[in-house]
C-alpha cells in the first residue's frame, strides 16, 4: 500500500493532514498516538468508510479513489474495529462464513433450491472456516453464539473473520484491548504467525506500548491528525516529539 498526502476535512475541521505511508509485503507496522489523534480516521480512509478530501491510496497498483468499502475489501484490505462489530446473535462459525463470502461463487438460484453446487461450496467453506478458527484454537467454539464469548475471544474471532476475506493487508484497530497479559503475549505470537502463514502485511493501532515495541518493524506516530515521527521502535521510544505528545511539555523552571 502506498498512501500519499492523505487528508480529510469535516466541515471546517481538518481531521487528518498530509498522511504518508508505504507498506511492503509481510511488514508489521504500528500507528500510534494519543487519544483523538486521528488513528481510526486513517483506518476509515484506508478502507473507504470515508472518502479523502485530498491525497491518494494505492493498493497493489490500484487507486482506491471512489471505491466502496466492499470493493476495497475485495482488493485485499481487511480490518477489525475499535468497538467489536461481530454478528453477536450468530454462531462463531457463521461469523467466519460471512467473511468467506468473497470466495463463494454460487448464485441466488443455487442457494434457494439447494443445488449440488451449493452443498459443495458450503462444505468447502465450512472446512476453511474451521481451519481459520484453529489459528486461535477456537474450532471447538464453532457452534457457540458469538455474543456469548468472553471479550478477548470476541476480539480474536473478529481477526479470524477479517482473515476469511483473504486479505493482502490486515488492519487491526486495538487488537489487544480487553485482553489480559497472557492473552496479549499469545496475540503477539499469533500476529507473527498470521503474517508468516498468509504472507500479508499488518498495520495495527494499539495503546499497549510493550506490544507495539515488541512486534512492529516500523512505527508512525500521529498527533492532531499529522505524522510527527516515523522510525524503528528504538527511534520512536527516544524521540522527543513523541515523548512530548504522550506526556506533555515540561514547564521551564525559573
Amino acid at each position: 500500500m502506498e498512501v500519499t498526502a492523505l487528508g480529510i476535512d469535516f466541515g471546517g475541521l481538518t481531521a487528518v493532514e498530509d498522511f504518508n505511508m508505504t507498506l511492503g509485503r509481510t511488514e508489521i507496522c504500528g500507528l500510534i498516538g494519543p487519544n483523538g489523534a486521528g488513528k481510526t480516521t486513517v483506518f476509515n480512509l484506508l478502507t473507504s468508510v470515508y472518502q479523502p478530501t485530498r491525497g491518494s491510496i494505492v493498493v497493489d497498483g490500484m487507486d482506491t479513489k471512489g471505491m466502496t468499502t466492499a470493493q476495497v475489501n475485495r482488493l485485499g484490505v481487511a480490518r477489525t474495529f475499535q468497538n467489536i462489530r461481530l454478528f453477536k446473535e450468530m454462531s462463531v462459525l457463521d461469523n467466519v462464513l460471512v467473511g468467506l463470502g468473497n470466495e463463494i461463487d454460487y448464485g441466488v438460484f443455487k442457494a434457494m433450491f439447494r443445488a449440488r453446487g451449493y452443498w459443495r461450496m458450503e462444505k468447502v467453506a465450512k472446512k476453511r472456516a474451521l481451519e481459520l478458527l484453529s489459528i486461535f484454537d477456537m474450532q471447538d467454539l464453532a457452534g457457540a453464539t458469538a455474543g456469548s464469548l468472553p471479550y478477548g475471544a470476541q476480539r480474536r474471532l473478529e481477526i479470524v473473520r477479517a482473515l476469511a476475506t483473504n486479505p493482502c493487508l490486515l488492519l487491526l484497530d486495538e487488537p489487544a484491548a480487553g485482553m489480559n497479559p497472557s492473552e496479549t503475549a499469545e496475540l503477539v505470537e499469533n500476529i507473527r504467525r498470521i503474517r508468516d502463514t498468509f504472507h500479508i502485511s499488518i498495520l495495527l493501532i494499539e495503546h499497549d506500548m510493550n506490544l507495539v515495541m515488541g512486534i512492529c518493524e516500523g512505527i508512525a506516530v500521529l498527533n492532531y491528525g499529522r505524522v510527527i515521527a516515523k522510525g524503528t521502535p528504538e527511534e520512536i521510544r527516544s524521540n522527543p516529539q513523541v515523548i512530548e505528545a504522550y506526556l506533555g511539555k515540561h514547564k521551564e523552571e525559573n
